[in-house]
């Protein structure tokens, strides 16, 4: 183990990139932002190498990257992604030969999870459940004390859980219908808000008229947290968690609008005795969770190839 050492985390996401130099305790020294592009892979792989470079410094051991791509984590190959242009790349590799340090990847809710387990809101428990609610919907599970990737390292797309038989079609490449994704996002929470308030409001117009009391932008939100609470009583009666954890960047801004009717649908959903020891509560590290753990997965790579 390399002591004393700097990662540089880098959570990609649909609309932003967020990368960070971050020390093996957590804590975040510095960051920045930029926007994703999504016009081509080539022109993705290009800025995120930028963001690395910017941050480089003596002190950067490493750097791991949060993926919003199902991944292969024996092959570091990104698999398939549903709203960024990223498919079927050794991208560890790619990212290796590029930048000369060693390289960690994960699915970035994944990513995020361990942050919050390690260091956030589900520190000191065993069993959690993350759901990070932005464009997209990612899981993460910790089982046992240890991050739950599945055979390949593709676990755990939790947002792709299907909660509607044949229903809406899912968001970005998936072909599938009736996932829990498109029903709980951003996405889904513009697209409800443009059918009463018109093409010019979005999800931060939504939750901005919550905050101002408005009705009907309250129940919008509750419909989403409802069935965000499907999915989640579903989650409770296959993992048994102590804590699900919600993150993400809609949904820590909308925070107990949804997560009081997702609380009610959950305990309806939920068999006991999971139902009455899960906790539901806010993701406590904010935007930071994903770059954060993204660097516990660089130093994870570090210290196996030490």
């Amino acid at each position: 183990m390399v002591k004393d050492s700097h990662a540089i985390g880098v959570d990609v996401g649909g609309t932003k990139i967020l990368a960070g130099v971050v020390t093996r305790e957590g804590e975040v020294l510095r960051r920045h932002e930029r926007t994703t592009p999504t016009g081509s892979q080539d022109a993705l792989l290009g800025e995120l190498e930028a963001a690395v470079r910017e941050l480089v410094d003596a002190k950067v051991t490493t750097v791991g990257f949060g993926l919003p791509s199902t991944i292969d984590q024996r092959a570091g190959r990104a698999v398939a992604s549903v709203n960024i242009p990223l498919a079927n790349l050794a991208f560890r590799d790619r990212m290796h030969d590029a930048l000369r340090l060693p390289v960690g990847i994960d699915n970035d809710a994944n990513a995020a999870g361990i942050a919050e387990w390690k260091v956030g809101a589900g520190r000191r428990t065993a069993d959690m459940i993350i759901l990070t609610v932005g464009t997209g919907l990612g899981g993460g599970v910790i089982l046992n004390g240890k991050p739950m990737r599945g055979g390949s390292g593709a676990g755990a797309e939790l947002g792709h859980t299907v909660i509607v038989h044949d229903g809406r079609p899912c968001q970005g490449t998936c072909t599938g219908r009736g996932h829990l994704e498109p029903y709980v996002t951003g996405v889904a929470a513009t697209n409800a808000a443009r059918e009463v308030f018109g093409p010019a409001a979005d999800a931060h117009r939504l939750v901005r008229l919550a905050r101002e009391g408005d009705a009907t932008a309250i129940a919008i939100l509750a419909e989403i947290g409802r069935y965000l609470g499907s999915g989640m009583g579903s989650l409770v009666n296959i993992f048994d968690p102590e804590l699900i954890v919600v993150g993400g960047g809609f949904g820590v801004a909308a925070g107990e609008f949804l997560l009081g009717p997702a609380r009610e649908i959950l305990h309806r959903e939920a068999l006991p005795p999971g139902r009455d020891k899960v906790r539901v509560v806010q993701a406590e590290l904010g935007t930071a969770a994903g770059l954060i753990g993204a660097a516990f997965v660089a130093f994870e790579a570090l210290d196996a190839a030490s």
